[in-house]
């Protein structure tokens, strides 16, 4: 199965826009139902508008009604794999905070990490007042 998510993310790694960092990056993240939900980087040339791969496959799931999420490959032109940003990290955790993740770089070598070890202390819902 990571090989097939590898695939996914290289593929979605390809259709990434990114003209200001030219630094491309693919996520594939699989569901509990077992579909697998692409995402690539979308920069702006406002950086904190920039989306990530792994928000954006994350988004693309919801959009198809999944929420319960087992693992998220990313690949990255990196020379060592990369781990996701601390805001990937909050939202990831929002509906897997033991996401087991794996990171790859395009040449090929890999690492394993659990999302409770990355980001071992993720924010929890608030409650709020809904309505009257």
């Amino acid at each position: 199965m990571k090989s097939d998510l590898r695939t996914v993310a290289l593929e979605a790694r390809e259709r990434a826009y990114a003209p200001y960092s030219s630094f491309k990056v693919g996520a594939a993240l699989l569901a509990e139902s077992g579909k697998i939900f692409a995402g690539c980087n979308v920069e702006n040339v406002s950086f904190g508008l920039t989306m990530c791969a792994e928000r954006v496959a994350v988004g693309r799931a919801l959009a198809d009604g999944e929420n319960k999420f087992e693992r998220i490959v990313i690949v990255s032109d990196s020379k060592t794999p990369v781990v996701p940003c601390g805001a990937c990290r909050q939202v990831l955790a929002e509906f897997n905070p033991r996401l087991l993740i794996t990171s790859w770089t395009v040449a090929g070598e890999s690492a394993d990490f659990a999302l409770d070890d990355l980001l071992p202390t993720p924010s929890q819902g608030m409650d709020v007042p809904r309505g009257t």
